[in-house]
């Protein structure tokens, strides 16, 4: 097998268009797309015409796909989180390499049939675990290979989710109920999970976890609030999560530009929000500016999911506000039916001695995770948003605080930390080799932090603290 590897992308989501299209687009040297399967047809057309494959291999199921002859070296995998079984399962059994989205399955008995049936086949398993390829974390895993920190002791781990990105994927959105999706300790926090995992180079060996759904409940509904935003809330202009607010002044957009150290997005935000007139007049003669006049990237994008086309390509705020009016994004934030925690915490015990506590909320200010890790020889505190990135180590003898790694906003960085495009580059590279080495983060390795994730909901939900030897004993009976 040589370059371009070709590949059929199952789910042309939100992943599957932007992160998946793009890097084959920017590198069509090494990635090649020549099948598609997508149930919603503006978006099954649209990566067909990007990738040029012809409509004969443009599926409206991934069951029509993979009932086919396989016809790609691999196949990528971004279905909505309990739409990944069966597809995996089917896809290595074909003999496909498959790179799955993470969580890889919702269900623990998913979780294991996925892994065994991967083992059985021999193909290779890659888990989209990004953050194990960003700068930011692996030059924190080497700190810690290197010896810099001495025995890890403690570990304190935040997964802060910014007040919009909770509204908008876990209260509104596909994320938002267990029954259509997963718990939030494992579709959000599967990452940090592995993170844990990997760092201290240990298998956890007791866990226990609080947690609950605080503030977007019924109970909390301003009086007289409305079903939808835009049927007259009577508190829409100081309601922080009032649909228009965040789907049309795309005020969440504009207080991240604001927060980063670059002046021209700064400028760029003011823009936005106090002279859009303007904006859109300068976006008549500086063409990159109207991306952000008539802004349709996340979170606006999935507002037209489904929409017809005439619809889907009108990015002006009458457009919107119409969408807002049914989308399940323009309901009051108070009367969805969301069921996942709003916030939750977990504490580890791993074998080699160091504890570990994680805490997920959904209340940050800005989107992003800060760690710090203490040692017997140092201390590492680690600031991980999407407006930047840090990492200082303190050294406990000298006394010395130094910067060892530092990166600044920027656009091509933002989405997990760059390390969507590493992992895909790691990926196929693992792929060309004749020995076929198992990814980074394959299969065997992602069973266990979906375990951690799994034995937390348990012990949040029954208030116990969970054994992790006799939990594995009865997972691998499954």
């Amino acid at each position: 097998m040589k370059f371009p590897i070709t590949a059929v992308l199952i789910g042309a989501g939100n992943r599957g268009l932007t992160v998946y299209s793009e890097y084959g687009l920017k590198n069509p040297n090494k990635l090649k797309f020549i099948g598609v399967a997508e149930p919603i047809t503006a978006r099954r057309e649209k990566f067909g015409e990007l990738h040029g494959i012809p409509p004969i291999r443009c599926y409206r199921s991934w069951e029509d796909l993979l009932k086919q002859e396989k016809f790609a070296d691999i196949s990528i995998i971004s279905t909505q989180d309990q739409m990944h079984i069966k597809p995996t399962l089917v896809a290595l059994e074909k003999g496909y390499d498959v790179l799955l989205e993470k969580p890889m399955a919702h269900t623990l008995e998913g979780c294991v049939k996925i892994v065994k049936k991967a083992e059985e086949t021999g193909r290779i398993l890659g888990i989209a675990h990004i953050l194990r390829y960003t700068k930011f974390f692996s030059t924190i895993h080497r700190v810690v290979e290197e010896g810099l920190l001495g025995d890890i002791i403690s570990i304190s781990h935040r997964e802060n989710v910014s007040w919009y990105h909770m509204a908008h994927s876990f209260v509104r959105g596909n994320w938002r109920n267990v029954e259509i999706s997963s718990p939030m300790i494992l579709t959000k926090c599967c990452h940090d999970m592995d993170l844990l995992f990997w760092i201290t180079g240990s298998f956890p060996k007791k866990i226990n976890s609080f947690g609950s759904l605080k503030h977007f409940t019924r109970e909390n509904a301003p009086e007289g609030a409305p079903k939808y935003c835009v049927e007259g809330c009577p508190i829409e202009n100081m309601c922080l999560y009032y649909a228009p607010r965040i789907y049309i002044d795309i005020i969440p957009i504009i207080q991240r530009l604001r927060k980063t150290n670059i002046k021209l997005y700064k400028i760029l935000a003011n823009l936005r929000e106090n002279h859009i007139k303007f904006l859109s007049i300068l976006s008549k003669l500086i063409r990159p500016l109207k991306q952000l006049a008539y802004y349709k990237d996340w979170p606006v994008e999935p507002l037209y999911s489904g929409h017809p086309e005439e619809i889907s390509e009108d990015y002006t705020n009458k457009a919107k506000f119409n969408i807002l009016k049914s989308s399940p994004y323009g309901r009051c934030i108070f009367q969805c039916d969301n069921d996942v925690v709003d916030h939750q915490v977990v504490n580890i015990e791993f074998e080699n001695g160091a504890t570990a506590n994680l805490t997920m909320h959904g209340f940050s200010e800005r989107e992003g995770r800060t760690l710090r890790i203490d040692g017997t020889k140092a201390t590492l505190i680690g600031f991980f948003h999407s407006t930047g990135e840090k990492i200082t180590l303190y050294e406990h003898f000298s006394g010395i605080e130094r910067i060892i790694y530092s990166q600044k906003f920027s656009p091509e960085t933002t989405t997990h930390g760059g390390g969507d495009f590493l992992l895909i580059n790691a990926y196929l590279d693992s792929i060309l080799l004749e020995d076929k080495p198992q990814t980074l983060t394959n299969a065997r390795e992602t069973l266990e932090s979906h375990l951690m994730a799994f034995a937390a909901e348990k012990s949040r939900l029954k208030g116990i603290v969970v054994d992790m030897d006799e939990f594995r004993k009865r997972v691998e009976q499954l």
